[in-house]
């Protein structure tokens, strides 16, 4: 009898280890959400707070993208077309640094942001778990197979079935397995009717003319130098499948005590930096190499004023985000055309490769002889952050995948879009940066060293992005939603691939994936006018009560009197100003709709401008009962982000459907006043 229970214990633990085996390897959600970037993480948590099942899956080991992988100067465009959690996120960011809102950070701070995302909702996060099949059945996904690349056998796959899934990848895995139409590359100006698209040789990010492409000067049989390819120059605005150039975004900084040194790299080989010592050596350009120095731009980043030079900007703590500047740089041009397409095994030697010339550029300007000393002197000042990517020695994680595979969806955003020729009445999101391509080829024109693809056109007002850009055709797939690799040209990508974007994008995929679950409707098939109401609602996912932001461009809420100055920039498209003086009665007010009785914070936005006055006059009117508020402008000044900075005008107890006013007067001594935007945050919120 005993030994009878001793068998049947030891089968019931036995059937109890194999069935938790079984249940580790397979899951069963609402939602999943294939890729660990800012727009899965977004994505996921969205999801996970409107009540649903969720899973993450990350087929690397870091989380975040772009946003934890060096690039802490966000691109942003126009800060007021970044709403709901992605503004959330740059909050939270202030708050770590003492402010209400930051969008310059260290990437470790923005790691740790996510890793308090991920709590909040105790999110299931898989990591290192790279997709390997997808199953689907009358046109939906029902499930995923995902293998870790460390351990790729059969018996430790997992499977994922799901309700929805959200492709939230900078590669578009997910969606292209799942047979889903996408393109690669530019198309010509032609197939869209566009300007900026396809082939074009521009005179910025270029380089000078005369340098010679071939190993040996002026003999074409002995080769071209390294990184220059073999193709003609096609004609202006031609298609191909060429992709615009990656690279690392690093940071990097001049702190001794936090400094890890740049040495020389594995792998490293001088010749592929033969390029630029000729456009250092080169004599018409001796004034720019003896002036040698780091620049300041208008936005207060700087860059290193030579043809192999860097963007500079800086982040707290001493620290900068290193990025591409000029003809010759951290972009390798060229090398990243079988990246998109590509198995796991070639985008695992392209990313090494492209580490090993960034990491073999920074070692080159410091210690080859051939470049000259005070530009070698000013490089050993720098080095990486040593308590940032610990795990790879202070260089970046995430490989700056700026365009890869575009869906072709119900409808594809191009140029007509981006500069308000055409407009879209299904919008779930904003872009506001310019039309941006870096360089897609080096190639010889007319017998010297030319960049190719480089594109940067400004000027237009944010505009919205379709949902039916994040949607595959319904006889594709009717469960997929792709927020990152989505559809639009290569130059209207150009515009929208921008992190607080794609943030912004992964939360409306989320609230529309859940509508479609609830409502029992395919993607395609949801009321889009109620999943705009509840991001407009509900922006924080949490039924929390929504601040309220004015925009001085808000005709309906901004009431302008006398003669104020249109200037570009500030927190929304433009900011106002005006001269000030002791008698002025000229005004602007902002009058927001209060639908909740409450406590409210006001913050109103200042552009950080040198000659503001010496004190701004604000009155803040509530219930008919003015207060004055004095703002003593030397204290702006010293607020830090030459962008601007939000200065609190205090706590007010306001009744719903009241009128109240926050009015900005013209009155000063001397210099000028700023009007730009207002907020009305309920306080705690």
């Amino acid at each position: 009898m005993r030994f009878i229970i001793l068998v049947l214990l030891s089968t019931v633990i036995l059937f109890a280890a194999a069935r938790k085996k079984s249940e580790s390897l397979q899951e069963e959600v609402d939602i999943c959400v294939y890729g660990g970037s800012s727009a899965g993480i977004v994505a996921a948590y969205t999801a996970k707070k409107l009540g649903k099942s969720v899973i993450l899956i990350e087929p690397g080991k870091n989380l975040g993208g772009l946003t934890t992988g060096g690039l802490g100067a966000t691109d942003i465009g126009n800060k007021y077309a970044v709403t709901g959690l992605a503004r959330e996120f740059y909050r939270r960011v202030g708050t770590h640094y003492g402010k209400f809102e930051q969008w310059t950070f260290e990437p470790h701070v923005a790691s740790g942001i996510y890793d308090d995302m991920i709590r909040e909702v105790g999110l299931k996060v898989i990591r290192n778990y790279r997709l390997t099949g997808v199953g689907k059945q009358n046109g939906s996904i029902q499930q995923i197979i995902v293998e870790d690349p460390d351990k790729p056998a059969a018996a430790t796959n997992k499977t994922i079935r799901a309700k929805m899934f959200i492709d939230a990848t900078y590669e578009g895995d997910l969606m292209a397995r799942a047979g889903v139409s996408y393109t690669v590359g530019r198309e010509g100006n032609a197939q869209y009717g566009e300007t900026h698209n396809g082939v074009h040789l521009s005179e910025f990010h270029q380089l000078p003319d005369g340098v010679d492409p071939y190993k040996v000067k002026g003999d074409a049989s002995s080769g071209l130098l390294w990184g220059i390819g073999e193709d003609k120059l096609a004609a202006k605005g031609a298609g191909d499948h060429k992709v615009q150039a990656y690279n690392f975004r690093l940071c990097l900084t001049q702190d001794k005590s936090n400094q890890l040194p740049v040495v020389q790299p594995e792998n490293y080989d001088p010749a592929k930096y033969e390029l630029l010592a000729r456009i250092l050596e080169i004599d018409k350009w001796e004034t720019i190499r003896s002036s040698y120095k780091i620049d300041t731009l208008k936005d207060g980043s700087r860059y290193i004023h030579h043809f192999g030079g860097f963007l500079i900007k800086d982040m707290p703590n001493g620290k900068t985000d290193f990025n591409n500047f000029g003809g010759f740089s951290t972009d390798m041009i060229g090398a990243n055309y079988e990246y998109p397409d590509g198995d796991y095994n070639t985008r695992k030697r392209i990313w090494k490769e492209h580490e090993d010339y960034t990491k073999g550029l920074l070692y080159f300007l410091g210690h080859d002889e051939r470049v000259p000393g005070h530009i070698r002197e000013d490089m050993l000042t720098w080095g990486y952050a040593k308590d940032e990517f610990k795990a790879e020695g202070g260089f970046s994680n995430q490989l700056y995948v700026r365009e890869a595979r575009r869906m072709i969806g119900q409808l594809v955003m191009t140029q007509k879009h981006c500069e308000g020729d055409e407009w879209v009445e299904d919008g779930v999101g904003m872009a506001a940066y310019g039309m941006d391509s870096h360089n897609c080829q080096r190639i010889v024109v007319n017998g010297m060293v030319k960049n190719e693809g480089d594109i940067q056109k400004w000027g237009f007002a944010p505009y919205p992005i379709s949902y039916r850009a994040i949607t595959p055709k319904a006889e594709e797939c009717k469960n997929l939603l792709v927020p990152v690799c989505l559809s639009a040209s290569h130059i209207a990508f150009g515009s929208i691939r921008m992190e607080p974007v794609f943030m912004v994008l992964g939360q409306s995929a989320a609230t529309a994936a859940v509508m479609a679950i609830d409502a029992g409707k395919d993607v395609q098939s949801i009321d889009v006018r109620a999943l705009q109401e509840e991001l407009r609602k509900n922006p924080l996912a949490n039924g929390s009560q929504p601040e309220i932001l004015i925009d001085n461009d808000n005709p309906d809420r901004v009431t302008v009197q006398g003669k104020w100055n249109t200037n570009r920039g500030g927190y929304g498209l433009n900011h106002l100003t005006v001269d000030a003086s002791p008698s002025s009665d000229k005004r602007v007010s902002y009058s927001p709709v209060i639908e909740k009785d409450g406590t409210y914070e006001v913050w109103m936005y200042f552009s950080n401008f040198k000659i503001l006055s010496d004190q701004i006059h604000v009155t803040v009117t509530v219930d008919d009962k003015p207060e004055k508020v004095i703002i003593a402008t030397n204290e702006i000044k010293e607020l830090g982000l030459p962008s601007g900075d939000w200065v609190s005008l205090g706590k007010y107890r306001v009744s719903r459907n009241s009128r109240p006013v926050v009015e900005i007067s013209g009155r000063g001594t001397s210099g000028k006043v700023v009007a730009d935007a207002v907020i009305w945050k309920p306080a705690g919120s």
